[in-house]
């Protein structure tokens, strides 16, 4: 076992499997991103603040449209956090330090995404569909959906920092500019597209800042798998 790490994952790397990995990471990316976008295409009622301005753009969805993104996003951020596991291999072989923390964050993004963070979203939309008084929603947003995106936040800002200091570090194969294929950076950009202005295409974007910074960084480091050492 000298030659491999305490998962079983060869340090030597193996760039069939992780165009692969990467692949199925555009695939997932996609899928979660379709989801976000049903669920994010709506108008924000400006009267409103906070979670309640969010809810409003979100609330136009229909039922069948809420469980539509509740699935999508289910399996998309699933397949995302195993193909993590691609980026993985390009840093345990020089870096497994750095490979070892990442893992760290895969795992915490498989726990507590999908089944944590974007269904629980899901219901909390759905159940302001159904008039719920303010105080409930408050409540189960409270109870239920923040410890979860506390933590995925935890893990997710883990994974992302490990990945861009690895790459700008020469921990992988790639050149230390790819580190800007980072879900962290396509996310924030997604996100700033919100500020443009109140309509249904930059509030869909902006929710689905997630999925496209993974389909940013599976996508771009795609492409770039020629470039790699």
């Amino acid at each position: 076992m000298a030659d491999f790490n305490d998962i079983g994952i060869p340090r030597q790397l193996d760039w069939p499997r992780v165009r692969k990995l990467l692949t199925i990471g555009v695939f997932g990316a996609l899928l979660h991103l379709a989801g976000d976008l049903i669920l994010g295409w709506g108008v924000e009622d400006e009267s409103l603040t906070g979670l309640f301005r969010m809810l409003s753009a979100y609330t136009a969805t229909s039922d069948g449209g809420i469980l539509a993104s509740a699935l999508l996003g289910l399996f998309g951020m699933t397949l995302e956090g195993l193909s993590f596991f691609g980026v993985y291999r390009l840093m345990v072989e020089r870096s497994p330090r750095d490979a070892h923390r990442y893992r760290s964050g895969i795992l915490g993004y498989l726990i507590f995404g999908a089944c944590g963070f974007h269904v629980p979203t899901c219901a909390l939309v759905f159940l302001a569909r159904q008039g719920l008084p303010e105080e409930t929603l408050v409540k189960f947003a409270l109870y239920f959906l923040l410890p979860a995106t506390a933590l995925f936040w935890v893990f997710f800002l883990l994974l992302a920092v490990t990945q861009i200091a690895a790459f700008a570090k020469g921990h992988t194969p790639y050149p230390r500019w790819c580190w800007v294929f980072s879900p962290l950076v396509g996310g924030l950009a997604a996100q700033a597209l919100g500020f443009l202005g109140n309509l249904p295409a930059l509030n869909a974007i902006a929710c689905g800042w997630l999925a496209v910074g993974c389909l940013w960084m599976f996508g771009g480091l795609l492409c770039l798998c020629g470039k790699a050492r």
